[in-house]
């Protein structure tokens, strides 16, 4: 988990224009503030990741309403009093282009995994975006080895259902209708490469 810069608590307000200022990225919760290392300093493979399926995205959205984002946007969680910065994010709702520096209507949130923040980003962190009304998709990725985590929305039931994908498959995300093979997400991973095959 990010970790707390300082004992002070602020406003989502006094946050916002504070943030604006600031020379490093901060996450918010309930008051607090934590400064996001991870994102300042991600490794060759979590940014590489991150940009292939930014650019698939961007690619297969092109022309339409919905938009995605990359790192820096903020996602604002107002039921759970905080902000994050998402590796990427899309929301298809008219109301985010309301807001500058942040959004509050996603349908896709995505998180590249890294050692310093998979436990926040699998615990504290997904109970905060299932709070978000809109959100349909939550996508948990591994840069160091073919495996992604989309936990989907049941609508029916109101229950998160984990739909995992591995080597060879085609990743499916139905929020935004889009598949590509998980390889294709992969590319130029150089810590892949590089990675012992299992016996």
């Amino acid at each position: 988990m990010p970790l707390a810069t300082e004992a002070a608590h602020f406003s989502p307000e006094a946050y916002l224009e504070w943030e604006k200022t600031s020379d490093t990225k901060h996450e918010y919760m309930n008051g607090e503030v934590f400064e996001v290392f991870a994102l300042a300093g991600a490794k060759d493979a979590h940014v590489t990741v991150a940009g292939n399926l930014f650019a698939l995205m961007h690619a297969h959205l092109r022309g339409g309403a919905c938009r995605v984002y990359i790192a820096d946007m903020k996602v604002s969680v107002e039921r759970a009093n905080s902000f994050f910065y998402p590796d990427i994010m899309v929301t298809c709702d008219a109301r985010d282009r309301e807001t500058d520096y942040y959004k509050r209507f996603p349908s896709l949130i995505v998180e590249v995994l890294s050692e310093s923040t998979a436990a926040f980003d699998r615990g504290n962190k997904f109970a905060a975006y299932r709070k978000l009304d809109t959100l349909k998709e939550y996508v948990l990725i591994d840069p160091t080895s073919l495996n992604i985590d989309c936990f989907r929305l049941d609508e029916a039931s109101g229950h998160w259902v984990l739909y995992p994908f591995a080597a060879g498959d085609m990743v499916e995300l139905a929020s935004i209708g889009f598949s590509v093979p998980i390889e294709e997400l992969y590319e130029n991973v150089e810590a892949l490469a590089m990675a012992p095959s299992p016996a």
